[in-house]
């Protein structure tokens, strides 16, 4: 298996997840994990080809589902671009529209207490999206399966993308969720 988590509980973020550039307030937290946390990888099929975990810490965390969270990060934040890219660079068959059952037209496979677990194919991969939430923090995880060889030189090609992409996802969230006072 391939992970992105190649320099173990790294911290994203300009200065490492200190203050914020430019106002003096503190950011979040983002760290990227080492590995995939047991509470996660008992959700997600065994046998993937690559997969990540980003935590962000952030007081009150737990507060928010982990289907609001994803709903804010992949619905709100993510929007038209995270479609774009995994709709038509992924070719994950995703449907369009609000509905109670998926997030971002990804299918809702699983609900458990303090984490949702989030699923999309497509010809060449098999993609599943973790949002799991326990105290201060909230873990977005990426976990991958490659259907065919196209899968991994198209994920192979995206990962820095997507290794930007992921924290980004986890603060515009917090911050999106911080505006509306929760």
């Amino acid at each position: 298996m391939t992970t992105g988590t190649d320099r173990p509980g790294r911290r994203s973020g300009p200065d490492g997840g200190g203050a914020a550039p430019g106002n003096g307030s503190v950011a979040p937290e983002i760290r990227e994990e080492p590995g995939i946390p047991p509470a996660i990888s008992a959700v997600v099929p065994p046998g993937h080809d690559y997969g990540d975990v980003y935590t962000l810490v952030t007081p009150g965390a737990s507060d928010t589902s982990p289907e609001e969270w994803a709903r804010t990060a992949l619905d709100e934040v993510a929007g038209r671009k995270g479609w774009f890219v995994w709709r038509v660079i992924l070719g994950l068959r995703l449907r369009r529209g609000p509905s109670p059952d998926r997030i971002a037209g990804w299918r809702i496979a699983e609900r458990r207490d303090g984490l949702v677990l989030l699923e999309a194919r497509s010809w060449m991969i098999t993609g599943h999206i973790v949002v799991h939430v326990r105290g201060d923090e909230v873990s977005l995880a990426t976990v991958v399966h490659f259907e065919r060889p196209a899968g991994a030189r198209v994920w192979s090609a995206l990962t820095p993308l997507h290794r930007r992409g992921a924290p980004e996802l986890l603060r515009d969230a917090h911050t999106a969720r911080l505006r509306r006072g929760r």
